[in-house]
C-alpha cells in the first residue's frame, strides 16, 4: 500500500516537471550562460514575443514600434532587429536582456530587414518611399538611402556581403546594389509583381519569385572569374548583372527556399497548392507536386534531407523527404500557419499560426517500432495578435549581463 501511495504521489511531481525538463537535459552542456530564444513579431499588438527554447515557454513580451512585421538576428552580435511598418523605424533588441536598446528611423512603409553575414550592416526596403535604407549596426544609424524601383518589397544581401538585390513590386523590376560602394549597379525588368528573393550560397545567382506571372526570375550577379596561371590582363573575365531566364512554375509563387548545399530551390505556389523544385545550376524546373492547400513558406534541414512547408489554407505542415522525393507526413497545426523556423539542433519545428495567434512546436524524434510517425505535437505557445515573422537566436550570454 505504501508503495502504491508513493507512486501516486510521484507521478504528478514528474508530470509537473514537464517535458521542458527533459529538453534542458537533452541540450548539449553549454553551461549556464547558454541562451536559445525565438522572437515573434505581433503586428496588431505592437510587441515581440520572446520564447525560451530551453523550456518552450513564453519568457517575455517586448513593446516595440507600430505594426511590427519583419525580424532578423545578427549572427555576430547578440542583437535582434524588428521592422515597424506603421512607425517607419527599426527596433534593436538586446538579446541578453531582451530589452529595446535603440530605435532607428528609416523611410516609408518598411516590411523586411536583412543583415549581412559579418553583422555590420542591415538593409531595409521602404515600399512607401521607393528606396533602401542602409544601416550601420555598430553605430546604430542610417548611413545611406538608395533610390530603387517603385514599391520595393524586399532587399536581400548576398552571403559574401558584396551585393544587395531588391524586388520592386510597383514597376516589375529588380535593382542590384553594390554593397561596398553603396550605389545602384543595375535596374532591369523581370516578371510581374516580384517579391521574395533567394541568393545562392556562393553569391553567383539570385532568384526572384514573381507572384503575378507565375514565374521565377534567374539573375546572374556581377563577379570576376579568375583562372590560375594567367596574367592580370588575361584574367579579366567578368560576369555582369543580367537576367538569365524566366522559369515557369505554379500559380502565385510566394516564397523561395534554397537548400543549404545550394543545388536546388523550392518554390511555394500558393494558388496551385504545389511546390516546384528548381535545379539552380542549369535553371530548370525539375519537378512539381501537390503539397497542401495554399503553401506559403518552406524550411530545409541543415543536412538537406527534409523540407517542411506550411499550408496556409489547410492549417497543416507538410513534411517532404528530399532523398526519396515524396511527402511523408502532414501535421495539423494552428490556424493560418505561415512563417516557420527550426531550432539549432534541428529536432523542433516552430510554426507561426497567424490567425490563432500562437506558435505550434513540433518534435522530430527517432522513429520506433509500432509508432505511426516520427513527428508529434509538443506544445502550443500563445503569442500576440497577428504574428508575422519568427527568428531563432542561440548564443552565449555575457557574464556581465543577465536576461
Amino acid at each position: 500500500m505504501r508503495k502504491l501511495l508513493f507512486i501516486a504521489v510521484l507521478l504528478p511531481i514528474v508530470a509537473g516537471l514537464g517535458w521542458w525538463y527533459f529538453r534542458e537535459q537533452a541540450l548539449p552542456d553549454y553551461g549556464p550562460l547558454y541562451r536559445e530564444y525565438a522572437y515573434v513579431t505581433n503586428g496588431k499588438s505592437n510587441t515581440v514575443s520572446v520564447i525560451d527554447l530551453r523550456t518552450f515557454a513564453l519568457a517575455k513580451t517586448i513593446a516595440v514600434g507600430s505594426e511590427p512585421t519583419g525580424v532578423a538576428a545578427n549572427s555576430k552580435k547578440n542583437e535582434i532587429y524588428v521592422v515597424n511598418t506603421g512607425s517607419n523605424n527599426v527596433s534593436v533588441i538586446d538579446a541578453e536582456t531582451n530589452t529595446v536598446a535603440a530605435t532607428i528611423g528609416v523611410h516609408g512603409r518598411p516590411y523586411f530587414i536583412d543583415v549581412a553575414e559579418d553583422g555590420k550592416r542591415a538593409y531595409v526596403a521602404n515600399s512607401g518611399s521607393s528606396n533602401v535604407s542602409v544601416i550601420d549596426l555598430e553605430k546604430r544609424m542610417v548611413i545611406g538611402n538608395l533610390r530603387v524601383g517603385a514599391a520595393p518589397g524586399l532587399a536581400r544581401v548576398s552571403p559574401d556581403g558584396s551585393t544587395v538585390v531588391v524586388s520592386n513590386r510597383g514597376d516589375n523590376t529588380v535593382t542590384v546594389i553594390d554593397a561596398k560602394l553603396l550605389r545602384v549597379r543595375a535596374t532591369f525588368p523581370v516578371c510581374q509583381q516580384p517579391e521574395d528573393i533567394a541568393i545562392l550560397p556562393d553569391s553567383s545567382k539570385a532568384f526572384v519569385a514573381c507572384s503575378g506571372s507565375s514565374q521565377v526570375a534567374s539573375i546572374q550577379l556581377k563577379s570576376e572569374v579568375r583562372s590560375e596561371g594567367q596574367s592580370e590582363a588575361q584574367n579579366a573575365t567578368r560576369k555582369e548583372d543580367r537576367l538569365l531566364a524566366l522559369l515557369d512554375v505554379g500559380r502565385t509563387p510566394v516564397s523561395l527556399t534554397v537548400k543549404p548545399d545550394g543545388g536546388e530551390m523550392i518554390v511555394c505556389n500558393f494558388d496551385s497548392d504545389s511546390i516546384s523544385i528548381i535545379e539552380t545550376g542549369n535553371d530548370e524546373v525539375g519537378s512539381s507536386l501537390e503539397i497542401g492547400e495554399h503553401p506559403s513558406r518552406g524550411a530545409v534541414t541543415l543536412d538537406n534531407s527534409r523540407l517542411y512547408v506550411t499550408n496556409f489554407g489547410s492549417n497543416s505542415v507538410a513534411v517532404y523527404d528530399i532523398d526519396i522525393g515524396r511527402r511523408i507526413a502532414t501535421l495539423t497545426v494552428g490556424s493560418r500557419p505561415d512563417s516557420l523556423a527550426l531550432t539549432p539542433d534541428q529536432n523542433y519545428l516552430l510554426v507561426l499560426d497567424t490567425q490563432s495567434g500562437d506558435v505550434t512546436v513540433i518534435q522530430k524524434r527517432r522513429a520506433r517500432k509500432l509508432e505511426p510517425t516520427e513527428y508529434s505535437l509538443l506544445t502550443l505557445i500563445p503569442v500576440g495578435m497577428q504574428p508575422n515573422a519568427i527568428v531563432v537566436k542561440a548564443f552565449m550570454a555575457s557574464k556581465k549581463k543577465k536576461p
